[in-house]
């Protein structure tokens, strides 16, 4: 059988360059600055220190390293995949981050013909690119960066309008991203690797392995994403106290699951020992499971629970579940995503409708509508003149109740899940276009296919450790 080519002298460059006329183009026709970096909005009336920079850019450097050095040094963690698993990260997020700044623009930040851009807008287009390199997870060493740059061009603009749709329509809380961020990008993920289904692969391969360099760095990648989570979940929050509860609950909620997953990583291995594939995920999940309520008053003890919850649902998905949905459902989960992003998701989306329904002003104070903004009175309602006097800057609200809310924030899941999973399933199918320069199934997992690699790169190590589930 004819062996297809995967050099990408004349296939990246080509996708690369028209790309990149397409979005100066775009650039200069409908992007402008936003009022803060505006200079002819500055006067000798104006304090530079409200400048919106100031408030912003701090929170823009902490997911710029969780997106570039965390996720980066993450997926390095195949001992022949180490240039891939970083660098494809890199010009992944790269391009992604560029693509989204347009198209989440145009449904968040566009008025009067222009996409004003400020730090903000940066902040928004690093979430999209979050979603963008989960999903990398699930086909990790298994596709070329063409596919990858395909699957960013296709992922951001469904991701872009699942998310304008459900905030403009549903009117959501989902302050750390539990569904827009986490599930959405799980099941785009899933959908996409189901397509791309490799039965060979269930077999295992011979460089599906890590080396103890390579697990170190994937591991280097953990803690700065473990020391930056606070910022990734308390970022879009209002600024004040939400801000604060928000970085506590993420703070307790990780360490709480960083215990639990060294204990769970003992009692489950048979030979009662650590394994380096669990303190790389499993340790994140507290992050994950705080998100939807992240801002709410759910109490430290409570963000300590939901912790230890989402560590042992993920520990328990990546021994029993990944292999299920592997050799039974043809979802080849590489970096378990499902289990880190997708049931972690879930059980934050089920903790924030319950925090939904048990909010009160009681507990809450008059601030309960600017936490909860669509149960505030609507306009005209002399209850919202009562709270205006309390709380000036209160916007009037849709008057739900706390039962309607959770309702809308159950249908906002399940929309979400189907878009997304749609959107990967048909992503999919773009993806095995041959021109696209998709490696074989010996060619998996190795950067020799597409990088000038050293002589040694493949040098025989004294041990090598199989791993059956790694990062995301």
């Amino acid at each position: 059988m004819k062996t297809r080519s995967t050099s990408l002298r004349v296939r990246l460059p080509v996708f690369v360059f028209i790309i990149e006329v397409v979005i100066v183009a775009l650039y200069a026709a409908f992007v402008t600055y936003d009022d803060h970096a505006d200079a002819k909005f500055q006067t000798n009336q104006t304090n530079p220190l409200d400048n919106a920079v100031y408030r912003d850019y701090p929170f823009f450097t902490d997911i710029q390293v969780m997106i570039f050095l965390g996720f980066g040094c993450l997926l390095a963690f195949f001992r022949l995949y180490g240039f891939g698993g970083m660098v494809f990260n890199f010009l992944t997020a790269t391009f992604a981050i560029q693509w989204a700044i347009l198209v989440q623009g145009y449904f968040q930040f566009s008025h009067d013909g222009k996409i004003h851009l400020g730090v903000i807008n940066l902040i928004n287009a690093e979430f999209a690119c979050a979603v963008v390199l989960i999903s990398f997870g699930a086909v990790l060493g298994k596709t070329s960066p063409l596919q990858l740059l395909v699957m960013a061009l296709l992922e951001v603009p469904v991701f872009a309008v699942t998310e304008w749709a459900v905030l403009k329509y549903l009117k959501i809380n989902d302050a750390g991203g539990s569904i827009l961020i986490h599930l959405f990008a799980c099941y785009f993920g899933l959908g996409v690797t189901f397509v791309l289904y490799r039965p060979r692969l269930n077999e295992g391969h011979a460089k599906e392995n890590t080396s103890y360099q390579s697990d170190i760095l994937s591991v280097m990648g953990t803690l700065f994403l473990w020391v930056f989570w606070p910022s990734f979940n308390s970022a879009l929050t209002l600024k004040g106290d939400d801000q604060h509860r928000a970085i506590l609950h993420t703070f307790i909620g990780l360490s709480a699951s960083t215990l639990t997953a060294f204990a769970l990583s003992a009692m489950l291995n048979k030979n009662g020992k650590l394994t380096m594939a669990d303190v790389q995920n499993v340790t994140l999940a507290g992050g994950v499971t705080v998100g939807a309520s992240v801002d709410m008053m759910i109490s430290p003890a409570a963000a300590y629970a939901l912790g230890m919850m989402g560590c042992t649902a993920c520990m328990l998905g990546y021994k029993y579940l990944s292999p299920f949905l592997a050799q039974h459902l043809r979802i080849q989960d590489q970096c378990g995503i499902h289990n880190l992003h997708g049931l972690t998701g879930l059980i934050s989306c089920a903790a924030g409708i319950c925090a939904i329904l048990m909010a009160s002003e009681e507990v809450y104070g008059p601030s309960l509508y600017e936490i909860f903004a669509h149960r505030a009175p609507v306009e005209g309602d002399p209850k919202l003149l009562e709270l205006q006097r309390l709380i000036p800057s209160l916007q009037p609200g849709l008057g739900r109740t706390a039962r309607e809310q959770a309702l809308f924030q159950v249908a906002a899941i399940f929309s979400t899940i189907g878009a997304s999973a749609l959107g990967g399933i048909l992503t999919g199918f773009v993806l095995k276009l041959s021109y696209l320069a998709p490696p074989s199934d010996d060619s998996c997992f190795d950067d020799d296919l597409f990088f000038d690699v050293p002589p040694d790169y493949d040098s025989p190590l004294n041990k090598s450790i199989t791993t059956e589930d790694s990062a995301a």
